[in-house]
């Protein structure tokens, strides 16, 4: 599959993501009306970006400059091929 190009199509992906991001928390707290249900969404939220920060950022910028990864798969199939050899 070929890298997406378009500005525009990038911008959209990323309000599209952020559209299913806010509905999903609309209806977990719907489904579950609390402050306490809406905050740890808010956490869950908040650490798993900053996971995918670290792993595609940190990692690299700070860490080995070879770890460059296109997705959470790519990574994960680069470890696994990293420990396969002796």
């Amino acid at each position: 599959m070929a890298d997406l190009q378009s500005k525009r199509l990038i911008v959209a992906k990323g309000c599209l993501f952020l559209v299913i991001a806010a509905v999903s928390f609309g209806l977990v707290v719907a489904e579950a009306p609390s402050w306490k249900v809406a905050g740890l969404l808010v956490l869950l939220c908040w650490s798993s970006c900053r996971f995918y920060y670290f792993l595609f950022y940190v990692l690299e910028k700070y860490v080995d400059p070879s770890l460059r990864y296109a997705g959470l798969w790519a990574m994960l199939r680069e470890i696994q091929k990293r420990r396969r050899r002796p």
